[in-house]
C-alpha cells in the first residue's frame, strides 16, 4: 500500500479506532505539523510506532499550522504533508485535523497510548487528561529535541545569499 492509501478521511477515524481495538490491538497515536520532514520526526514517529501494534498520526492541517508558526507555514499542503508521513514505514495510518490540538481526534480514536516528542514532558502534554479520561496513557518519545523546521529554514537561509539580502 502507498502513502496515500494510509490516509484516512477524518470522518472515519472512529470507525478505524473502533476496528482496530475490537482486532485486539494496541493502538498508539502521535501528531504534529511535519512542516518539513526532517531525523528528528522520523525517530519521534519509530519510537512512538514501538509504542503500540498499530501508529496512527495525527497532521495538523493548513489553517492549524499557520496559527501554530506564524506567516509563511506551512511549507507544504497538508495533503503533501499527509502523503510524506503516510509513506513512513513506522506509519500505519494519517488523519488531517484542522482544531488546535489533538483533543477531538483522540476522543475518536481513543488510542492505548498516545506520544508526544521530548519538547514535552507528561505534564505538559495539552491533552493529557483527555487521554486519561479513556484510561489512556502518555507517552514522551524520540530523541532529545536538537532537530527542528525552523532550524532547518535558518540553516537554509544562512547559507543562501538571496535569502539574506
Amino acid at each position: 500500500m502507498n502513502g496515500r492509501g494510509r490516509i484516512i478521511p477524518r470522518g472515519e477515524l472512529g470507525q478505524l479506532g473502533e476496528r482496530l481495538h475490537r482486532d485486539g490491538l494496541r493502538v498508539a497515536f502521535a501528531n504534529g505539523c511535519f512542516d518539513l520532514l526532517h531525523v528528528g520526526h522520523l525517530r519521534y514517529l519509530e519510537a512512538a510506532r514501538a509504542e503500540g501494534d498499530v501508529l496512527v498520526v495525527g497532521v495538523n492541517g493548513d489553517a492549524a499550522v499557520r496559527a501554530l508558526k506564524g506567516p509563511g507555514r506551512p511549507l507544504l499542503s497538508g495533503s503533501a504533508r499527509a502523503e510524506l508521513v503516510a509513506a513512513l514505514q513506522a506509519v500505519d495510518y494519517v488523519v488531517i485535523f484542522d482544531e488546535p490540538t489533538a483533543e477531538a481526534v483522540l476522543l475518536e480514536l481513543r488510542p492505548e497510548v498516545h506520544c508526544k516528542g521530548t519538547d514535552y514532558t507528561e505534564e505538559t502534554v495539552p491533552e493529557r487528561e483527555v487521554v486519561r479520561s479513556f484510561g489512556g496513557v502518555v507517552r514522551i518519545v524520540g530523541d532529545a529535541k536538537h532537530h527542528s523546521t525552523r532550524g532547518l529554514l535558518q540553516g537554509i537561509a544562512a547559507r543562501d545569499p538571496a535569502a539574506r539580502s
